[in-house]
């Protein structure tokens, strides 16, 4: 496929042949007018003149100002009225109309000569043609002055737009940046628990080390599959979990039982990279490591109206008297790392509540919207 030109890329109003098509468009828009007010004015007065007349004299004037208006607005970008060279441009601009109206006034007398005095018989006159000039000079220069006012009004405006796209573009990209980091975040995060719990294990039980081991580079080499993206669907995201689970099941043996109940509707939705890890890692962590007895956690997905809710269970202590669910939600990384990333994607769209669960433990819910195609 041919890659687009530089003219294709530009929108419409940016090209040339619609520049001098709009130009020469308001000058034949204003010429009709001319011709109508004369015409009519004409007629109350009872000195009618056929419209055609009156159209030859009012069509040459505006025409000279429409190929005029291409130089004036490059007068206008090239030396535009504003600090800090305000007085010098404002000098260069009364020089130049000063110069284009006696120029076009000039002009027009010249060919209105030609085309309809001359054939009359009558002679032309240098003082009717300056005298014609200082009486339309007020005109001239208003019309002179319009140009460079509406240039400056379009370059403001267009200033005003790319400042509001490149202030978009920034904000997108620091939004990126901050997703980014939080989910690297996570890398160093699990990779050091996971270690730990492998050295502890090299010498009382190398196998279930050895274990552990390939199951760690099996999870890394998933995520880092998945490294640049920060949303997949939920079906690659349970995978990224049971492996993790894997490895906690070697280290805590009997200790640990897991259960899914995944609505099959939900597979397909597209949820954070690596959301469910440090939920369930900060459930094994409180719910079933500081007990002796077996501990259970439960992962359930359900999808309705357009919102994905996702629950962890555990059977562990739940909330100590004493403690709050939000503020258990800006206490440690893995859980303000998760709660920061949500609402990074989601603003206000998304819900991350901790309650107890009414089977004894901690309920983690997490709600977000559905979409199937990734965020931008």
């Amino acid at each position: 496929m041919d890659l687009p030109t530089e003219t294709e890329k530009k929108p419409v109003w940016q090209r040339r042949w619609f520049l001098w098509a709009l130009i020469f468009g308001v000058w034949t828009f204003l010429a009709f007018f001319f011709t109508g007010q004369v015409y009519f004015s004409r007629r109350i007065m009872e000195r009618p003149i056929p419209w055609s007349e009156v159209a030859r004299e009012q069509f040459i004037y505006p025409y000279m100002w429409a190929l005029a208006t291409p130089l004036i607005l490059w007068l206008a970008g090239r030396y535009p009225v504003e600090r800090p060279r305000l007085k010098q441009h404002l000098l260069i601009h009364l020089l130049f109309s000063t110069a284009l109206t006696v120029l076009i006034m000039s002009a027009f007398q010249f060919v209105y000569y030609v085309l309809y005095l001359m054939p009359q018989g009558k002679t032309f006159s240098p003082v009717s043609m300056l005298r014609a000039t200082v009486f339309n000079a007020s005109e001239n220069y208003g019309l002179y002055g319009l140009i460079v006012l509406l240039h400056h009004v379009y370059r403001y405006y267009n200033r005003f737009r790319q400042g509001e796209l490149r202030a978009s573009q920034l904000e997108a990209r620091l939004s990126q940046a901050q997703l980014q980091a939080l989910k690297m975040q996570l890398h160093p995060h699990f990779l050091f628990n996971t270690l730990h719990s492998i050295s502890s294990l090299v010498h009382k039980d190398p196998e279930a080390a050895d274990k552990m081991l390939a199951r760690l580079g099996d999870f890394l080499r998933m995520t880092l599959e998945n490294s640049g993206a920060q949303e997949v669907k939920l079906k690659q995201e349970l995978e990224f979990l049971r492996c993790y689970l894997e490895i906690e099941r070697i280290r805590f043996r009997d200790r640990l039982t897991t259960e899914m109940n995944i609505d099959p509707k939900s597979l397909d939705t597209r949820v954070p990279n690596l959301i469910l890890q440090p939920i369930v890692e900060n459930a094994i962590r409180h719910g079933v490591a500081p007990r002796s007895a077996p501990g259970r956690i439960e992962i359930e997905s359900k999808q309705h109206n357009g919102t994905l809710r996702i629950e962890v269970r555990d059977n562990g202590p739940g909330l100590l008297p004493n403690q709050r669910a939000d503020g258990l939600l800006h206490k440690g990384l893995g859980l303000a790392n998760t709660k920061a990333r949500l609402e990074q994607l989601y603003g206000a769209a998304h819900r991350l509540e901790l309650a107890e669960n009414p089977g004894g433990g901690l309920l983690v819910a997490l709600e977000i919207p559905t979409r199937r195609e990734p965020a931008l």
